[in-house]
């Protein structure tokens, strides 16, 4: 049992390093949304995938430690959380501490990477609401609103703003 503790404290902290470093470029993607720089934040969103792929490997190996560990207690896996088995290891005070330290590391860098892509994503939000805004404005521009403008025969459709060179000296 002391192994398989020992392997779920290091693939968490393994895991806890990879968030870390995918906190980290979330930080660095804030100011390049504020710019607006498009290449720098493909390059940035390019290297939270490598990581988000290391981070899903070790979080199957995480799985399995947590199986085995719930099979040699006899716990039920989907039932065994993490605080649950640093409460069972109350035997092992140094596995217990070193669990206790990584779960609250990785909780916390979890929780500050939900908070900075929160941000992130309504600075997102934020810069495509003024795209669109901007589009509607163009688009409004090119096209002059339609008036209520009648020739002899009726209805002439035409637009505010569009000249046709004629003159109707009759209005």
């Amino acid at each position: 049992m002391a192994s398989l503790v020992e392997n779920l404290i290091n693939v968490l902290s393994q895991e806890c390093d990879e968030y870390e470093t995918v906190l980290e470029l979330a930080r660095a993607k804030t100011p390049v949304i504020v710019a607006g720089d498009l290449d720098q934040l493909s390059r940035i969103t390019e290297e939270e995938q490598s990581h988000a792929d290391r981070l899903q490997n070790l979080d199957n190996m995480r799985s399995k430690v947590t199986a085995d560990i719930a099979n040699v207690i006899n716990r039920d896996v989907n039932k065994l959380k993490l605080k649950n088995l640093i409460e069972l290891l109350d035997k092992s005070p140094a596995e217990q501490k070193a669990l206790s330290e990584v779960y609250d590391r990785l909780s916390a860098v979890v929780h500050e990477l939900a908070r900075v892509n929160n941000q992130n994503s309504e600075l997102l939000k934020s810069s495509l609401e003024m795209v669109d805004f901007e589009l509607n404005l163009l688009n409004s521009l090119k096209a002059a609103p339609e008036t209520a403008n009648y020739s002899g025969s009726g209805y002439s459709g035409g637009t505010l703003g569009v000249t046709r060179g004629n003159f109707d000296a009759k209005q």
